[in-house]
């Protein structure tokens, strides 16, 4: 069976999380103690060297990195619908993980960081890089239901959890009516679960 390495309150844990229940894969939840160390412990760097949860392990595959599992996930046990091959339609999906590994991470996440953990970080320019991704993200789901090729695809996946939790990270949605309803759009999808402040 699956077995998931992650963290309750981690949005890219939950990103994991929310993949294999959309894709309806049983599998198993360890929880690791990031307090107590565990995920730089010799057994869990033989996992992922970089000590950073999640990691996901199918047998003899291991896979660090929630985008990595992301994809692992959506050509393993997918369809063409959440991970396309064809190179423009692939192209457009992929430019989304990289906008959750970046834009999305340095503002939404960690303003959430700051305020919910309270790790050192300049809060301000978190919070504006939040305000500026969030403004982008809302002109390009004007008048879309998804973030590219009218259907969900991973890139909605990747970008959904810290964007959806930025209100942990005192950075207010209320002014992007097209990021709320595609919020609500992925909370309806079947197989959909959510995690504490969603």
């Amino acid at each position: 069976m699956i077995k998931l390495y992650h963290v309750e309150l981690s949005g890219n844990s939950y990103k994991v999380r929310l993949m294999l229940s959309l894709l309806g894969i049983k599998h198993e939840q360890v929880l690791v103690d990031l307090r107590g160390g565990e995920h730089k412990s010799p057994q869990f760097l033989k996992l992922n060297p970089f000590g950073q949860i999640p990691v996901l392990v199918d047998r003899d595959v291991v896979v660090r990195d929630s985008h990595a599992i992301l994809v692992y996930l959506a050509r393993r046990y997918g369809d063409e619908d959440w991970l396309p091959t064809e190179a423009q339609s692939m192209s457009k999906v992929m430019g989304w993980l990289f906008t959750a590994a970046n834009e999305i991470r340095q503002g939404p996440e960690f303003a959430r960081r700051y305020h919910l953990f309270q790790i050192p970080l300049d809060v301000q320019l978190a919070t504006q890089r939040a305000y500026a991704i969030l403004k982008i993200l809302d002109e390009h789901l004007t008048g879309r239901q998804w973030l590219e090729l009218n259907r969900p695809t991973v890139a909605d996946v990747a970008c959904f959890p810290y964007i959806a939790l930025a209100p942990d990270g005192k950075v207010s949605l209320d002014a992007y009516p097209n990021i709320i309803a595609w919020i609500k759009q992925i909370k309806q999808l079947p197989g959909y679960v959510g995690m504490p402040g969603l």
